[in-house]
């Protein structure tokens, strides 16, 4: 649907799929995944308890692939893979993640601006 900004970070035709193509669901879903990506991205801190760190990548892993960002969530895979490293040895993974999280939110700020537009055009045009 959208075209605007898009990089191809988020699959919003599987999105839309797995919502059955349902505008509330869809906002819905966007919605609390924009709320809680900053949540989980503060459980990746690279020193500290690996648990934490596990359970906040496959937390945004599991929520990326719910919202077609599949890049992301194989990021976030790696992330959960990474927990057994030292602390402190995950920062690049921790980056990895925040900067395909960005690439993800910005792709879904821009749908979302997309499926707002459409909202206001006047039916019939």
């Amino acid at each position: 649907m959208a075209h605007r900004d898009i990089t191809g970070a988020v699959d919003f035709a599987h999105l839309e799929t797995y919502a059955a193509g349902d505008g509330e669901v869809i906002d819905e879903v966007l919605s609390i995944f924009r709320e809680q990506a900053s949540i989980w991205l503060r459980l990746l801190d690279a020193d500290g308890p690996a648990d934490i760190w596990r359970d906040g990548a496959h937390t945004l892993k599991g929520a990326a692939l719910g919202v077609g960002a599949f890049a992301l969530a194989k990021v976030c895979a790696q992330a959960e893979e990474g927990a057994a490293l030292p602390p402190g040895a995950r920062a690049g993974l921790r980056h990895a993640v925040e900067d395909a999280l960005n690439l993800a939110l910005a792709d879904i700020a821009a749908y979302a601006h997309e499926r707002a537009l459409q909202g206001l055009k006047t039916p019939g045009r």
